[in-house]
């Protein structure tokens, strides 16, 4: 177990496993915000701004004051509300491929041994060399591997994101359009699912022998 621990610790550089990059936090805890706005948006179109709701209750209203509107015209009008939640959610989905885009570049400017596969490789070799029967070890990997789908996910998610955004002006078809949708859903699907995760994760964290995690990504150290 003090071998894990040292490795976990001393990759050549102590530092290392016990701080973040001001870009490294920067991205994270921007990205936690916009992910958490544009579900707001989703979470509003599926409720607030329903469209069927939102047509009866339109037409309803106006009727109260002899305005008459054809259940077509007051659907027309709640459709009108609910896209104006949806270009809320398409500039959270540029901040979002923007804010990846600085993460990706930010990578290059960090230490090999700040890299993530660089950090994954060790990991794995770590893993190997206790000869697979080390919890600890393949704790380290499966975390490693997890932030990587959650990598992958998300690069999904903002491809599909700007497809839809940008449909008109990259000619793509309504049948296109809506195969885009469905993988972008499932894409948003797989991104809760890790938040829910990592979330729980962090929780058994503090609780158990790694605390200090959520002080380390908010000033650098445990």
């Amino acid at each position: 177990m003090d071998n894990i621990e040292n490795f976990r610790k001393n990759m050549k550089h102590p530092d290392i496993m016990t701080k973040h990059s001001v870009a490294v936090r920067l991205w994270h805890w921007s990205t936690l915000i916009i992910i958490m706005g544009s579900l707001v948006t989703v979470l509003l179109n599926s409720t607030l701004f329903d469209v069927k709701n939102n047509a009866s209750y339109i037409q309803e209203q106006l009727q109260s004051v002899s305005v008459n509107l054809t259940p077509q015209q007051a659907k027309h009008v709640a459709h009108g509300l609910e896209d104006k939640v949806w270009d809320l959610h398409s500039y959270f989905g540029i901040a979002l491929a923007a804010l990846f885009l600085f993460r990706l570049l930010s990578s290059f400017f960090e230490t090999k041994e700040q890299r993530f596969f660089f950090i994954l490789k060790k990991y794995i070799k770590n893993y190997r060399t206790l000869s697979k029967k080390s919890t600890q070890a393949l704790h380290d990997v499966a975390v490693r591997v997890l932030y990587l789908l959650f990598y992958i996910f998300l690069s999904i998610m903002i491809l599909t994101g700007l497809s839809l955004t940008f449909k008109k002006e990259l000619d793509i078809d309504p049948a296109t359009s809506h195969s885009i949708k469905e993988f972008h859903e499932f894409s948003m699907y797989i991104i809760l699912a890790f938040i829910a995760v990592h979330m729980m994760g962090i929780l058994l964290a503090e609780l158990g022998k790694d605390r200090g995690i959520v002080s380390q990504m908010i000033n650098g150290h445990k």
